[in-house]
């Protein structure tokens, strides 16, 4: 019985560990990670016009990414992690 205990406390502390890490990690809101990927991207300065922000609704992110040619996916540059709840 102890090693079901143990194994029951394992689990909760990886549990509620992930969720501090969730909570304390990630922008609050939306808003300021869009606002982080602009900024980002204007202080890349490229001339080029490759680079661009997009919000991923799914996924609960803005992500920097920068285009390719037509026939190759985008770059991911960074991505800004917002919290959802």
């Amino acid at each position: 019985m102890k090693i079901v205990g143990l194994f029951f406390q394992g689990v909760l502390s990886l549990i509620i560990v992930g969720f501090l890490i969730y909570f304390l990690s990630g922008y609050d809101s939306a808003f300021e990670a869009d606002q982080s990927c602009h900024s980002y991207l204007l202080n890349l300065s490229d001339k080029s016009g490759n680079l661009g922000c997009d919000h991923d609704t799914e996924t609960h992110q803005w992500i920097l990414y920068e285009i390719q040619d037509s026939s190759s996916t985008a770059n991911i540059i960074k991505k800004f992690r917002y919290k959802f709840l």
